[in-house]
């Protein structure tokens, strides 16, 4: 930064020197007085702009109190054109180029004064558009982490419910079927290591996806038994798509309460993904008793909503989870993005 600094601090020099020696040189002015007055006035300007520059960096003037701007520079010009005035007077120089010294010098202030307004303007802008850009970054760091506490906060809601239920089966189990209660303490303790070892936000592959919630549906076929039957229909295709991890599982959940808690017969939940290209799409599909139990009658719940949520948070859309039903069948369908190859 300070290389870059110093280099352009040098073009313009190198500039302002050349272009004031070249407009005396034509006005007729000797060479040698030409050269020394535009290198001292080019080295005080250049000086002088930094100073201006410097000054707008540690006292930045708004649009309320503008004017210090104009004061600023103002007094710089003042300074830097005595400055350079006193001391070409007492170069020894051609009586011409005295005369000439003299007759300029409201021309040379006015001159040195534009300069520093536009340094200050320039430096005044550079950290206005610095600090704005600051702030953005400022607040979508906010925003990111505001979204990922709401992820965890989601997680961590939907995540005790199960938990809750599994444990008051393997209680139940504990007693009647002491085997089954083993086999389901083992399958919680996978399923909640893996769970652990993922983030909110993490995208998965739909293989590694489902293959959780196989272990989730496992722990859910010990409690219900023979009534709980599942079924996936999926190609190699859409295996390789990535997903949000534990995506699946709420909606699974809901599925159960929806499709098994009124009924006492076997109940199958289907599972069905698929692609248009941009997205994978999941339908869960559960049937349920329009009499005593689905969404009509007790709502979506909280799973169903915490999905939802958690959709919008991850991709700035509120479309990607919706439900229908025909008859007695009730539908779950979400949509997930797909990363461009370039991303």
């Amino acid at each position: 930064m300070e290389t870059l600094k110093q280099k352009f601090l040098t073009a313009e020099w190198v500039l302002l020197a050349a272009l004031q020696f070249i407009v005396m040189v034509y006005y007729g002015m000797p060479i040698r007085e030409s050269w020394m007055d535009a290198s001292l006035t080019a080295t005080v300007i250049v000086l002088a702009g930094y100073g201006m520059i410097t000054l707008v960096k540690y006292f930045r003037p708004n649009t309320k109190n503008a004017i210090t701007i104009l004061v600023s520079a103002w007094v710089l010009s003042v300074i830097s054109t005595g400055v350079i005035h006193s001391i070409l007077k007492l170069l020894p120089s051609h009586a011409e180029y005295t005369a000439w010294l003299s007759t300029t010098l409201l021309i040379r202030f006015i001159f040195v004064w534009l300069l520093m307004l536009i340094s200050g303007i320039d430096g005044w802008l550079f950290y206005y558009m610095k600090e704005h850009q600051q702030n953005e970054e400022h607040s979508k760091e906010s925003d990111r982490l505001m979204r990922e506490a709401e992820l965890s906060n989601l997680r961590q809601q939907l995540q005790p419910h199960f938990l809750f239920n599994s444990l008051n089966s393997i209680s139940a189990l504990t007693l009647v079927q002491p085997e089954q209660a083993r086999k389901m303490i083992e399958q919680l303790s996978d399923f909640l290591r893996n769970t652990v070892q993922k983030e909110a936000n993490q995208l998965v592959l739909l293989s590694e996806e489902l293959h959780h919630l196989n272990l989730y549906l496992e722990i859910e076929k010990v409690r219900f038994s023979h009534r709980l039957l599942t079924t996936v229909e999926t190609d190699e295709k859409v295996l390789s798509m990535k997903i949000p991890s534990l995506l699946l599982q709420p909606i699974l959940e809901n599925a159960i309460k929806f499709g098994l808690y009124d009924t006492t017969g076997a109940v199958e939940i289907k599972i069905n993904a698929r692609t248009d290209e941009k997205n994978l799409i999941i339908n869960v599909t559960n049937p349920f008793d329009p009499e005593t139990g689905g969404p009509q009658k007790k709502g979506t719940g909280f799973g169903l909503s915490a999905v939802k949520r958690r959709l919008a948070l991850l991709y700035y859309r509120n479309d990607l989870l919706a439900t229908s039903q025909v008859e007695n069948t009730f539908t779950t369908s979400i949509k997930i993005p797909q990363p461009s190859k370039a991303e």
